[in-house]
């Protein structure tokens, strides 16, 4: 690990100015993520301001009826908090589903959003990774590329993304709060992520120096309705190979509304709504959800040890969608 120095800030008003007054300075909060990056040298801010202190852990009431989550809330907070788990069970049960009780409690809902997209290749720094270092190559498309994405790839990059809350989060929905030099915006969170493209470097579309304060909720939350389902090789501590959030709204067994996102396959949490419409006003059966599933994957793209994946995330869809129209037990 090089060395650093290390500042904390007392308010956002010194946070941002810290930051934006060293070039190689990054915020650090849980760091859960930070750090690892830190140790096998794939990151090396020369300074870190610490940001864990300031008054961003509050989760309240927002206006339309939602909720807000600060973006220090960590994920133990939201993840057993009464209102998120009667209103948005999704998310929480999607929290419940990443990382460990010990890194939950350590990290937090906006370290969650910035996790860099990553894969094995991306920590050896020992082999080419673009999203380390622009213009040297990928490593994983004619490499080992079992957990890698069969959506939204680039020659660039096939990365996926890591998080099960931003999973949760692209099916309600949600608007990321942040600000910066320039005030302060929303971000509808479908926005918030990239895509690789060329420059699998870039994760998310802050802009620099930018900081997220929060994360609203919407009011529907799809309580009655709803699954999160993730497939992984163990049953704790690991990254999906394909996981989906699926969010109902019913009339008897009729679908007026539907979301579906999905994990583990791209290098952020995939949507379609094109797919998702295809739910609308029909009944809730099998043969509905598969062509959805195959309306989602129809674009997808294997590289070698990942192509079971298009086969996987379609079955998982289908049992997703099941689950959240008729119950745990289907």
């Amino acid at each position: 690990m090089n060395s650093f120095t290390y500042t904390r800030a007392d308010d956002l008003t010194m946070a941002l100015r810290e930051v934006a007054a060293d070039g190689a300075a990054t915020f650090i909060a849980g760091g859960t993520n930070l750090i690892d990056l830190m140790k096998e040298n794939v990151m090396r801010p020369t300074r870190l301001i610490d940001i864990s202190h300031l008054a961003l852990n509050e989760i309240k009431s927002s206006s339309g009826g939602g909720l807000q989550l600060g973006a220090l809330a960590t994920n133990t907070d939201v993840a057993y908090h009464e209102e998120v788990e009667r209103r948005y069970p999704l998310l929480s049960k999607a929290i419940l589903a990443g990382a460990s009780p010990q890194l939950r409690n350590m990290a937090t809902v906006g370290g969650n959003l910035l996790q860099r997209t990553r894969c094995c290749y991306f920590y050896d720094t020992a082999t080419p990774c673009n999203k380390r270092e622009p213009g040297v190559g990928c490593s994983a498309i004619a490499g080992f590329n079992r957990g890698h994405a069969i959506l939204g790839t680039s020659e660039h990059c096939i990365a996926s993304h890591p998080s099960d809350m931003c999973v949760a989060l692209a099916a309600l929905k949600a608007v990321v709060r942040v600000t910066g030099p320039a005030g302060d915006r929303t971000i509808p969170f479908a926005e918030f992520h990239r895509l690789p493209g060329d420059t699998p470097n870039i994760d998310t579309n802050l802009a620099a120096h930018e900081i997220i304060t929060a994360v609203d909720l919407p009011a529907k939350g799809f309580a009655e309705h709803h699954s999160y389902l993730k497939v992984r090789d163990r049953t704790s501590y690991a990254f999906a190979l394909v996981s989906v959030a699926a969010a109902l709204e019913m009339d008897r067994d009729t679908i007026t509304e539907a979301r579906l996102a999905v994990g583990g396959v791209a290098h952020k949490p995939w949507r379609e709504p094109e797919a998702e419409a295809l739910l609308h006003g029909q009944a809730a059966i099998r043969e509905r959800f598969e062509r959805v599933a195959e309306a989602l994957l129809r674009g997808a793209k294997g590289y070698g040890h990942n192509s079971f994946k298009t086969q996987l995330a379609k079955l998982t869809i289908v049992r997703a969608l099941s689950q959240a129209a008729f119950g745990e037990g289907h």
